[in-house]
């Protein structure tokens, strides 16, 4: 294979199974506005392969530069348009909050909302959350980790796709601090089954009786329909342990 092939092979994108799907990056002229205006304040560009979503694998990320500080770190993965995120958010404002978020229409959406609200401690990646995990942040690096309703991906022949996995809880593993804590809300119960066995017999977490501090907390509009379908939210809190 001559020289130049062989870097075409070697830059093709490998398709694999993640935990979401990409919606329309259609935006709502208001919502333009705001990405334009407030992309480089509050979002980090990071080295790409070939998708708009995909890290590269020689990417890193200078947090302290990035945040102005050195502080308490927590992530959120897929806060969507933040409805919950920036007020827990402005409620911690001794805290960095990273966030990956896949669908750009909601980090515009976010943007605005951050800035009406005066929050100015988070950062928002636009990218698979897995891979940002594992090439931007280091070892031991993350004091706590959000994980609020991802997707169930309720069919058996989709449960690949689940984002909570062995495989997963091990780069969690890998990023948490000794003593950080895993937060992690779903409605539904079989996935709250699946996370439990996951998670329950794995000896680097310990669950805990999770006594969220909400006390900014909003209830998303997803949330908002999950109870008023009357499924039960189950919260559930591990922490990294030796």
């Amino acid at each position: 294979m001559s020289g130049l092939a062989a870097e075409t092979e070697n830059a093709r994108v490998r398709r694999e199974v993640v935990s979401f799907v990409r919606r329309s990056n259609r935006m709502r002229s208001n919502h333009r506005r705001a990405w334009e205006i407030y992309r480089d304040r509050f979002v980090l560009d990071v080295p790409r392969l070939q998708t708009s979503t995909s890290v590269h694998p020689e990417a890193s990320l200078d947090l302290v530069a990035a945040f102005g500080r050195n502080a308490e770190l927590i992530v959120e993965i897929g806060p969507g348009a933040g409805e919950s995120l920036i007020p827990m958010a402005a409620a911690r404002p001794e805290a960095n909050m990273l966030v990956f978020e896949v669908y750009r229409p909601a980090i515009a959406r976010m943007l605005g909302g951050l800035v009406r609200a005066g929050v100015e401690n988070v950062r928002i990646v636009e990218a698979d959350a897995v891979a940002g995990l594992e090439r931007l942040l280091p070892a031991q690096s993350v004091d706590a980790l959000w994980v609020f309703f991802p997707d169930p991906w309720p069919k058996p022949r989709h449960h690949k796709r689940r984002l909570l996995s062995p495989g997963f809880a091990d780069l969690v593993a890998s990023r948490l601090r000794l003593g950080g804590v895993w937060r992690i809300a779903t409605d539904c119960a079989d996935y709250a089954a699946w996370i439990r066995d996951v998670l329950d017999h794995d000896s680097r977490f310990a669950a805990e009786q999770n006594r969220l501090d909400w006390e900014a907390r909003q209830i998303t509009q997803f949330e908002r329909r999950a109870l008023d379908a009357g499924r039960q939210i189950v919260d559930l809190l591990y922490r990294r342990v030796d």
